[in-house]
């Protein structure tokens, strides 16, 4: 007989308990798997870099032309340079060729440096650097270097001496380590111009060098005979010892020769004259008619100033051996106008002992090679008692290729009842 036990609640209600525990450990189990995987994954691609895509419109078109001819770039990771420990930096190509920046300099100021400035990438790849330049007028090419400035990069000094009007040209060159030399802005063939506005000095002197055909030295020659007519004097006669009058001639002779330099600006010329006087005179208070010769050797050093663009001021001075021996003396002279044209002169001269000579002067340009000169000259010279007037005309011809000729005649008297004639001559050549 078989004894069949009905079911036990209690038991039941714990299998049934065990069965859900169990399916719930089972997908607990699972997730945790699930998140391990998507966690891997993620990092996984957390470490490949992103790639990104500049905007179209970002893109300039040279920096389309310049992609387009780029080479391709792996997408292998890119090599590291021994040492630097960082990954992904690559060293730039040996090759590159250095840049200059540069502002160019338009204008300049006469007599005054001109400074040159630029900036060089990469200067390690730059052996030299210069400027080559020329001022107007000159074929010959001048180089200064570049050098470190202390207010910018690079700078190279053209010296003030240098820099005149109307302009000068440069060009920007560099060697590289290579030594190849390359033109950074303009070249030789092609300078770049630099004006350089003359101040009014430089224009005088520009004015006044047009006038002379740019010859500056002259060296000139004079001769000159005077004769004033005769003036009474009481003298000595040796036979009777006894005072008489008698007529002295008056008269005297003259050379000079002389060197002028024009350097044309606030000193216009400066010149040094030599020359010799010989003559005869009514010597005051002297009755020994062996006294009335007289004579100077003198040199006399001039100079020449520019008071205004049409006003002139002279100054000599004159050192001299006379009769009676050394003497100094000096002059002057204002002129008003064109010094080498069209100019009225009003001058003094005056030596110790030997007499003082006031004249007024008047050149007038006939034409280019014709001028013609009236003359007024009040004088004591040589040595005499009493002041003369001379009335003098001169007339220069310019016989060209710097050759200059004058003649020079005219009257003069010291007294009413007697005068002469007197006539000269000069020649100049001008260099």
């Amino acid at each position: 007989m078989v004894n069949r036990m009905s079911p036990n609640p209690r038991a039941l209600f714990a299998n049934a308990v065990r069965v859900v525990a169990r399916r719930r450990l089972a997908g607990v189990l699972t997730g945790m798997m699930c998140a391990t995987i998507v966690a891997g994954a993620a990092t996984v691609s957390a470490q490949q870099p992103p790639s990104v895509t500049a905007p179209a419109s970002s893109m300039s078109a040279a920096d389309a032309a310049v992609g387009s001819q780029a080479p391709a770039v792996s997408s292998s990771p890119a090599p590291t340079p021994a040492g630097s420990g960082q990954p992904g930096i690559v060293a730039p190509p040996a090759d590159r060729v250095p840049a200059v920046h540069h502002a160019p300099v338009s204008t300049g100021e006469a007599h005054r440096p001109l400074r040159i400035r630029a900036e060089i990438d990469n200067p390690h790849l730059v052996r030299r650097a210069w400027v080559a330049w020329r001022p107007a007028g000159s074929s010959v090419i001048e180089t200064i270097p570049f050098q470190r400035a202390s207010d910018g990069p690079y700078v190279a000094v053209i010296p003030g001496d240098r820099v005149a009007d109307p302009w000068l040209e440069y060009c920007i060159e560099f060697e590289s380590v290579d030594g190849r030399t390359f033109s950074a802005f303009a070249s030789r063939q092609a300078m770049f111009r630099v004006a350089v506005p003359g101040n009014l000095q430089d224009l005088r002197e520009r004015a006044m060098a047009t006038r002379v055909s740019g010859r500056r030295s002259v060296v000139d020659a004079s001769g000159e005979f005077v004769y004033f007519g005769k003036t009474d004097a009481m003298v000595l006669d040796p036979a009777t010892n006894r005072l008489v009058s008698e007529g002295i001639a008056d008269r005297y002779w003259r050379t000079e020769a002389g060197y002028t330099y024009r350097p044309l600006g606030v000193v216009s010329e400066f010149s040094i004259r030599a020359g010799v006087v010989r003559g005869q005179s009514v010597v005051p208070d002297e009755t020994d008619k062996s006294k009335f010769e007289v004579g100077l050797n003198y040199a006399s050093p001039k100079v020449r100033l520019r008071a205004g663009d049409d006003v002139f001021v002279d100054a000599e001075l004159l050192t001299s051996v006379t009769e009676v021996g050394f003497s100094l003396g000096g002059g002057g002279a204002l002129l008003i106008g064109d010094p080498y044209g069209t100019r009225m002169t009003f001058g003094f001269e005056t030596v110790e002992t030997f007499g003082t000579r006031f004249y007024t002067r008047m050149d007038i340009s006939a034409n280019d090679r014709f001028t013609v000169a009236p003359i007024i000259e009040v004088t004591d010279m040589p040595h005499a008692d009493r002041y003369g007037v001379r009335l003098l005309t001169e007339v220069q011809l310019d016989a060209g290729q710097g050759f200059r000729l004058g003649l020079r005649g005219g009257y003069q008297a010291r007294t009413f009842t007697s005068g002469g004639a007197s006539v000269g001559t000069t020649v100049s050549y001008a260099f």
